[in-house]
């Protein structure tokens, strides 16, 4: 009779994740967990991403995808046979992850400070069979870090999406990551993504307006409206170093230096 030894995994949601081995085959739904994982050196055992896994590009070309982040097909990544779908709180749909939770193992990430993500690295280097790698890869985040740490504290706005105005609360990864990169954000007290006003961003006392590449692709024509309606400075800046949660880590780091050199 053959015995099915379980090992069992807690995610960030405090759910326990059950393997019957280690996974071989990986289904990512988070762009930023699909960067970690082909930096931990997973690349044949992921079977299948998101259109939005843009990074590595070989992976966004070569490798299935099952939709998008928030309307991926459960049929589709059912038909990958995978046995672990790595998923996050935020990034994807309830409905959708407890569906395919009922018959594959699903782990779920929820990431709203730096330790959280540190975390996360760690758990997924531990069910995959990385653990070396995943805590190399955490002290080469913290070193940069330390490195990049003493950045003088200046206010501004970051704003994420356009028609209407969004930013940014104190409660998300964006809010701590600017505060690591030097910039007090001057909605820190509001939740979540609230929509803002242009007449918000006018009377508030921000330096300087962030306009992220992502998700909405803030353009010239959008810096120079923000600018006309405000009197303020606005910057485009790279919304994966603020957001991406993953193996990007390890190079944003310079980037906030010299964006805050920039803007000395």
């Amino acid at each position: 009779m053959n015995v099915i030894v379980l090992m069992k995994f807690i995610d960030q949601l405090d759910r326990i994740v059950e393997l019957e081995k280690i996974p071989e085959r990986i289904v990512s739904l988070v762009p930023s967990q699909t960067e970690l994982l082909y930096d931990l050196g997973l690349g044949d055992r992921v079977v299948g991403i998101t259109k939005f896994c843009i990074h590595p590009e070989v992976w966004f070309r070569n490798k299935k995808r099952v939709g998008g982040t928030k309307n991926f097909k459960v049929e589709v990544i059912r038909e990958l046979r995978p046995d672990l779908i790595l998923a996050n709180k935020e990034e994807n749909t309830k409905e959708g992850l407890e569906e395919l939770a009922r018959t594959i193992p699903v782990w779920i990430s929820d990431v709203k400070h730096l330790p959280d993500a540190l975390g996360m690295i760690r758990s997924v280097g531990l069910m995959l069979d990385k653990i070396d790698e995943a805590e190399a890869m955490v002290s080469m985040i913290e070193g940069k870090r330390l490195a990049c740490s003493g950045l003088v504290k200046r206010k501004c706005a970051y704003l994420i999406w356009r028609n209407p105005y969004m930013t940014i609360g104190g409660d998300t990864f964006i809010h701590e990551m600017l505060a690591h990169a030097g910039w007090e954000n001057v909605f820190g007290k509001e939740l979540r993504y609230p929509s803002i006003g242009i007449e918000d961003l006018a009377s508030c006392d921000a330096e300087v307006i962030f306009l992220s590449s992502e998700p909405f692709p803030f353009k010239e024509q959008h810096l120079k409206e923000i600018e006309e309606g405000t009197g303020k400075q606005a910057v485009i800046v790279d919304g994966e170093a603020f957001s991406w949660y993953g193996s990007r880590l390890l190079h944003v780091w310079e980037y906030f230096r010299k964006l805050n050199n920039q803007l000395s």
